[in-house]
């Protein structure tokens, strides 16, 4: 019975926590020659930024 509590506990922390604007990007870091492309495997936006530091909103061009 605990274990089921703390199971229902955790998803809805989760819930509340996760960052909805970027749920569905995957981002992916690329080098080149001292710097850094980020690629969604999901919506195919691109942007260069910092190394380490993925975009932390949604670049599509619908956000729906």
């Amino acid at each position: 019975m605990i274990v089921i509590v703390g199971l229902i506990v955790a998803f809805l922390l989760i819930a509340v926590f996760s960052n909805r604007k970027t749920r569905l990007c995957r981002w992916r870091e690329a080098r080149h020659d001292g710097y850094v492309t980020y690629s969604c495997v999901h919506c195919g936006a691109s942007v260069s930024g910092v190394i380490g530091k993925p975009p932390k909103a949604c670049l599509r061009a619908s956000n729906g």
